[in-house]
């Protein structure tokens, strides 16, 4: 199973108003395990920069302004996604700017369904709990020590790890490591069924011992008419 987390910074917070992304990071996870490949762009929004968005990521206008543009991008964005789910954080606002960008290009855009929002994953596991990608750093013990400033790769990095202690994934991982056992194919009535074959447990002998056996019978003689002597 391919998923890709994502995450954007934006120039503000609302691509109705015009605001557009300056920075897109994602990273591949396959079976919930990090394959290590990742896309990440910063690109030049065409407008300024609002001093709201600045204190969060400090990715200026003078920084952006030789990046590329969204739409000398975004054949690679498109290809590094595919059509593999999305894991983000609050989905709702990039897969919102990402679609906004595709629109101006008359790209098809990208189905919210494919979304997988960590946001509302951790709201269900911890109700009333706070949700931000710092309180789960918190919570799952993740280190952001370096998330001093918003940015995209960074914080795509952290939520993978966040994602995988929401869904149990590095327990999965663990179990990847495993021999599989053989699998044995054997007719059904609907067609062949495949059954996976399970070694036998040695037989497991827990007989007391003459120690264990006397303290019982001590503590019998401390109880008024135990059931054991009936």
């Amino acid at each position: 199973m391919r998923e890709i987390v994502l995450d954007t910074e934006t120039t503000g917070l609302s691509h109705a108003n015009g605001d557009r992304i300056i920075e897109i990071a994602c990273v591949e996870l396959v079976n919930h395990i990090p394959t290590g490949r990742s896309f990440q762009r910063y690109l030049n929004p065409e407008r300024l920069v609002s001093a709201d968005a600045f204190a969060i990521h400090g990715l200026s206008d003078a920084f952006l302004a030789d990046k590329p543009r969204f739409a000398e991008i975004v054949a690679e964005l498109e290809e590094f996604i595919q059509d593999s789910p999305l894991v983000i954080h609050n989905a709702e606002f990039d897969m919102g700017f990402i679609n906004a960008e595709l629109a101006r290009l008359e790209r098809r855009p990208l189905d919210p369904t494919r979304a997988v929002d960590t946001v509302q994953i951790a709201r269900r596991k911890f109700p009333g709990a706070p949700a931000s990608l710092d309180a789960l750093c918190k919570r799952f013990g993740v280190d952001n020590s370096a998330r001093t400033k918003h940015g995209a790769l960074l914080d795509v990095e952290l939520l993978a790890e966040v994602y995988l202690e929401l869904v149990g994934g590095r327990q999965a991982g663990l179990a990847l490591l495993a021999e599989p056992a053989p699998v044995t194919t054997i007719a059904g009535p609907h067609g062949d069924v495949a059954i996976r074959a399970t070694a036998a447990r040695p037989p497991r002998h827990f007989a007391p011992t003459a120690e264990e056996l006397a303290a019982h019978a001590e503590l019998l003689k401390k109880l008024a008419d135990p059931i054991w002597m009936k």
